[in-house]
């Protein structure tokens, strides 16, 4: 990538931090994966109880390796084993953790998180519940507005999450969303972070990279 590109993506990035922080939320910009986790380790304590909303980019980022090296209490919902109610159960624990870690769907640069869930638990987790929320997004997420945040999810992380899940829906064949009422639709709780009231619980860091979906 180009030095004038990189300009108009690092000046997009730092426009969104600055409006995440306007709406009481806090934004970091790193690099790379490993800068990522040094901030990780910044914002949390060896022995607290963490948490993870399902996302693609905590595998990507080492973050989901991080939580399991033995220093944190770590609520894995995604322990080899583990039952749909003791995966319930991890969901519902949940909302007690110290710090609560998730992908997001889309950024827009007026600093809002946008999110579509299939249950509504990681939803549910970053609205309330855990002391802290720790948001880890590559670049990609990042969008104009809520309109184009709509869009990204309908055209990009529905489909593309519905194929990796293997779930039958319109979607993994036409490659875009299709409203389906299907039963095993993952696309049913929409929400909208606009601000926080409280300015220590969400943080935001932003990799400069496409993560996840």
């Amino acid at each position: 990538m180009d030095k004038n590109t990189m300009f108009v993506i690092d000046e997009r990035v730092k426009r969104t931090i600055a409006n995440l922080e306007k709406n009481d939320m806090n934004g970091y910009y790193v690099q790379t994966e490993e800068e990522a986790l040094e901030k990780v380790k910044e914002l949390i304590s060896e022995g607290d109880t963490v948490s993870v909303g399902g996302s693609m980019t905590l595998f990507e980022t080492g973050v989901i390796e991080l939580l399991r090296s033995g220093k944190y209490q770590f609520l894995d919902r995604y322990k080899e084993g583990l039952s749909p109610s003791e995966i319930k159960e991890v969901f519902r624990k949940s909302f007690f953790a110290d710090a609560y870690f998730t992908g997001t769907n889309a950024i827009t640069e007026n600093g809002e998180l946008y999110n579509v869930d299939g249950t509504g638990n990681r939803v549910a987790a970053m609205l309330y519940g855990p002391e802290k929320v720790i948001v880890i997004a590559g670049r990609n997420k990042i969008v104009k507005d809520l309109d184009q945040a709509i869009l990204r999810v309908k055209e990009t992380a529905a489909p593309a999450n519905n194929v990796r899940l293997n779930k039958n829906n319109p979607c993994t064949k036409t490659g875009y969303c299709m409203d389906c009422k299907q039963e095993s639709r993952i696309c049913n709780e929409y929400t909208v972070i606009k601000r926080q009231s409280d300015k220590n619980r969400i943080h935001v860091i932003i990799i400069n990279k496409e993560l996840g979906y």
